[in-house]
C-alpha cells in the first residue's frame, strides 16, 4: 500500500497531469463563484475534452474542479447571501451577516483556511477508510437514509431561524413543491395545472437563486446601501488573518464537523444536501459560550465549510470501492472511470490503486492550491462589500438570470426565478426562513422514495425498530428540544436587555401585516393539496397527505401568532392606517414592488427582442434612471454586460437562448457579414 500510496503522488505531479490539475482548480474558482453554476455544470462541460486523454491528466483536470468549487462557492455565500451551491447553503447564516457587518473577509478567510483542512482531511480518510468501510456504508438501508434525510430537514427548520413553527412549515413547503411532477412511482402528475412545464419538476437553480438572490439584491437597491452596513473607515478587525486566526482558535469545532462531512459524504443520495446543516446543527448545540448564531457568529462559517469540503473525500468511497455515485457530481465521475478503461470495485483497491491514491492526492493538492490562491484574492473580493449597491445590483441580476437559464434553456426558468424571488420577499420580511424550503425541495423525491420502499421492504413500519433508525429519531428529538430551549433563553435575553427582536440574521425579520396573508395562502394550499390527492393512487398520495396535515396545523398555529402580534400592533398605534402605513414603510413595500416592476418588464421584453439585449437594456435604464449614474456610464455598463453574455454564455457555453419575435423576423433581413449570435 505505501507503495502505492508513493507512486499515486508521483503520477499526480508529472506532466502534463500536474498543468491539468492547476487548470482545473483555477476553472473551479471561477465556476464555483458564479451563481448558478457549480461543479456539476463544470464537469459536465469539461467531460467531452477528457476523451482520448490518459487516465491520470483526464482525472487530474476533472477532480480540479469538482473538488473546489464547495470552495469558492463561499464567494457568493458570504458576499451576496447566495447558496453558490447546494453544500454552501448552511454558511449563509452567519456569512452574510458578517460581510454586512463589514467583515468579510475574515469570514473569507476562516472559510478558506478549514475548506483547505476539511478537503485534505477527508482525502486520508478517503485512503485510510477504502479498505475498511463498506460495513458502514452497508448498514444504511432506505430506513437509515429516510431518518437521516429527516434530520437534515429537522435541523436546518429547527435552527436557520427564530422561529421553530415557521422553520418546519417553510420545510413542508419545500416538500409540497418538490410533490410537482410526475410521481416517482407510478406516471401519475401531480400539482402541475396542466403545464407542460411543470411535468419535470421544479427546476432548482431557478428557486434557489430566486429565492436567495433577489431579495438580497432588492435590499441593495431599495435602501439605496452596500453590502457592508457599515462604512470602510468604520470597521474594527474583521480582516484575512483575523478569520485565519479563528480557523485555528476553533480547530477543534473544525475537525469535528470535518469528521461528520466525511462520513456523511459515504452515504450515496444525500451527502451534499443535509451535510452542512448537519455540521451547522452541531455546531449550534455544542456551543455555550455567548453564540450570536445567525447573527455572524464566525463558527456558523467554519462548521459548514470544513464539512461540505471534507464531503468530497467520503463521496468518493463508494463511487470508487462499489461504483456507487453518491451524487450526481460522483456519478460524471464515475462515468469518467468508465471512459478511461477503469473499473470502479476491487481493482481499483488492487490493480489500480496507484491509480485511486492519485485521485487522494489530487484532492490535497487541489485543496491547498486554491485555499493559497484564494487567500491572495480574499481582500480584493472583500472590498466588494464597500461598492455602491447599485453598481453590483445589474451585474449581479445578469449572472442570476443566466445561471437560471442554464438548466433547461425556457422562459419558464426565468419565471420561476422571478415568482421564487417574491415568494422569498415575502418570506424574509414576514421572518419566515428560507433555507427549509430549499433543502426540502431538494431531499423531496429522495425521502419520498426511501420511504416507499421502507414501506414495501418491511411490510408496514416495522423498520421503525431499527437501531439506527431509533438512534437518529433521538437525534431529532434532541434538535427540537434543544432548538426551542435555545430560542426561549434568546428571548429572555432580549427582554432583560430591553433590546428588542434582532432582525439580522435569517428569518428574525418581523412584519406579521406581511406573514399573516403568506401563511394564510399557505394554509388554503395545504388544505387544497390534501384534496386533491384524494383520487391518485396510494403510492402517489401517501407521501404528500404525510405532508399536507402537519403543515396545515403548523400553519394555522402560525396564523393565530400573526394575527395576535397584529393586534397587539393596533393596541399600540392610532388606528389601522397607522398599523398598515408601519408595516409597508418596515418593508420598503413601495420602492419593492417598482423593483419587482422592472424584473417583469425586462422579462416582458425579453419576448420581444432576445435575453442578450433585455438584460443588457436592463443594466442600462437601472443604473441611469433607479441609480442616478450618468448616461455615459450607464450605457458602458450595459455595454459591457452584453459583451460578456455573448462571451460566455453563448460563445463558451453555447447555451440555445429565447427565440424572440426580433430574431424570427428581423435577423432574417441582417446583412450576412452581421453575425445573429450578437443579438
Amino acid at each position: 500500500m505505501i507503495d502505492a500510496l508513493w507512486t499515486g503522488l508521483l503520477l499526480v505531479f508529472e506532466w502534463p497531469s500536474i498543468g491539468y490539475l492547476v487548470l482545473g482548480a483555477v476553472l473551479g474558482i471561477w465556476i464555483g463563484a458564479v451563481p448558478g453554476l457549480g461543479g456539476i455544470i463544470g464537469l459536465v462541460l469539461l467531460l467531452p475534452f477528457t476523451f482520448g486523454m490518459e487516465p491520470v491528466p483526464a482525472l487530474a483536470l476533472l477532480l480540479g474542479l469538482w473538488t473546489v468549487t464547495t470552495t469558492s462557492d463561499t464567494i457568493a455565500s458570504v458576499m451576496l447571501g447566495i447558496p453558490g451551491t447546494v453544500a454552501s447553503q448552511a454558511t449563509i447564516l452567519d456569512g452574510y451577516p458578517l460581510a454586512q457587518q463589514g467583515q468579510a473577509a475574515r469570514a473569507l478567510g476562516a472559510a478558506f483556511t478549514v475548506s483547505a483542512f476539511g478537503g485534505v482531511f477527508g482525502a486520508l480518510v478517503l485512503a485510510v477508510s477504502l479498505p475498511i468501510i463498506a460495513p458502514l456504508i452497508l448498514s444504511f438501508g432506505s430506513p437509515e437514509l429516510f431518518m437521516l434525510g429527516m434530520l437534515g430537514l429537522t435541523m436546518v427548520g429547527a435552527l436557520s431561524g427564530s422561529s421553530v413553527l415557521k422553520g418546519l412549515a417553510a420545510a413542508m413547503l419545500g416538500l409540497m413543491l418538490g410533490f410537482i411532477g410526475m410521481a416517482e412511482t407510478i406516471a401519475e402528475p401531480r400539482y402541475t395545472f396542466g403545464a407542460i412545464y411543470l411535468l419535470d419538476e421544479l427546476p432548482i437553480i431557478p428557486v434557489v437563486l430566486g429565492l436567495f438572490a433577489i431579495p438580497e439584491l432588492l435590499e441593495l437597491a431599495v435602501r439605496n446601501v452596500s453590502i457592508s452596513r457599515i462604512p470602510k473607515d468604520q470597521v474594527e478587525g474583521g480582516g484575512i488573518m483575523d478569520g485565519v486566526r479563528d480557523a485555528f482558535r476553533y480547530w477543534w469545532l473544525a475537525l469535528r464537523c470535518s469528521i461528520i462531512g466525511t462520513y456523511i459524504g459515504m452515504l450515496p443520495g444525500l451527502g451534499a444536501s443535509i451535510v452542512d446543516w448537519v455540521a451547522y446543527g452541531h455546531a449550534v448545540q455544542s456551543t455555550k459560550d455567548n453564540p450570536r448564531f445567525g447573527q455572524g457568529d464566525i463558527r456558523g462559517v467554519i462548521a459548514p465549510e470544513a464539512a461540505n469540503n471534507a464531503i468530497k473525500g467520503g463521496a468518493l468511497v463508494p463511487t470508487v470501492a462499489f461504483g456507487i455515485p453518491g451524487s450526481l457530481g460522483t456519478a460524471i465521475l464515475l462515468g469518467a472511470l468508465v471512459i478511461q478503461g477503469l473499473r470502479p470495485g476491487p481493482d481499483m483497491l488492487t490493480d489500480n490503486l496507484h491509480i485511486t491514491f492519485s485521485m487522494v492526492w489530487m484532492i490535497v493538492i487541489a485543496n491547498i492550491v486554491v485555499a493559497v490562491l484564494l487567500m491572495f484574492l480574499a481582500k480584493q473580493v472583500a472590498k466588494i462589500a464597500f461598492v455602491p449597491g447599485h453598481l453590483i445590483v445589474p451585474g449581479v441580476i445578469t449572472f442570476i438570470f443566466m445561471g437560471s437559464w442554464l438548466g433547461g434553456a425556457s422562459m419558464g426558468d426565468w419565471i420561476t426565478c422571478l415568482t421564487m424571488g417574491i415568494v422569498g420577499f415575502i418570506m424574509k420580511r414576514g421572518g419566515w426562513p428560507r433555507p427549509p424550503l430549499i433543502l426540502a425541495l431538494i431531499l423531496g423525491n429522495i425521502l419520498e422514495n426511501t420511504f416507499q420502499i421502507s414501506m414495501r421492504a418491511h411490510d408496514g413500519w416495522s423498520w421503525l425498530s431499527r437501531p439506527i433508525v431509533l438512534i437518529i429519531f433521538v437525534l431529532i428529538v434532541l434538535t427540537l428540544i434543544f432548538a426551542v430551549s435555545g430560542m426561549l433563553k434568546k428571548k429572555q435575553r432580549q427582554a432583560k436587555q430591553e433590546a428588542g427582536a434582532d432582525t439580522s440574521g435569517e428569518g428574525s425579520e418581523k412584519n406579521p401585516l406581511i406573514s399573516l396573508p403568506f401563511a394564510a395562502l399557505l394554509a388554503v394550499m395545504f388544505i387544497w393539496a390534501w384534496f386533491e390527492s384524494q383520487p391518485w393512487a396510494l403510492e402517489v398520495k401517501q407521501f404528500p397527505e404525510m405532508v399536507a396535515i402537519p403543515a396545515s396545523i403548523l400553519v394555522l398555529i402560525a396564523l393565530f401568532y400573526d394575527a395576535r402580534d397584529i393586534l397587539a400592533d393596533r393596541r399600540l398605534a392610532s388606528g389601522w392606517g397607522d398599523v398598515f402605513q408601519q408595516s409597508a414603510e418596515q418593508a420598503v413595500l413601495r420602492r419593492s414592488l417598482i423593483f419587482f416592476a422592472y424584473l417583469i418588464a425586462m422579462i416582458l421584453v425579453t419576448y420581444v427582442i432576445g435575453q442578450k439585449l433585455s438584460l443588457a437594456l436592463f443594466i442600462g435604464i437601472y443604473l441611469w434612471r433607479w441609480g442616478g449614474y450618468s448616461a455615459r456610464l450607464s450605457l458602458a455598463y450595459a455595454i459591457g454586460g452584453w459583451v460578456f453574455m455573448v462571451a460566455f454564455y453563448d460563445q463558451i457555453m453555447n447555451l440555445l437562448f429565447h427565440r424572440s419575435w426580433l430574431h424570427q423576423w428581423a435577423y432574417p433581413m441582417l446583412p450576412e457579414w452581421l453575425p445573429s449570435y450578437l443579438f
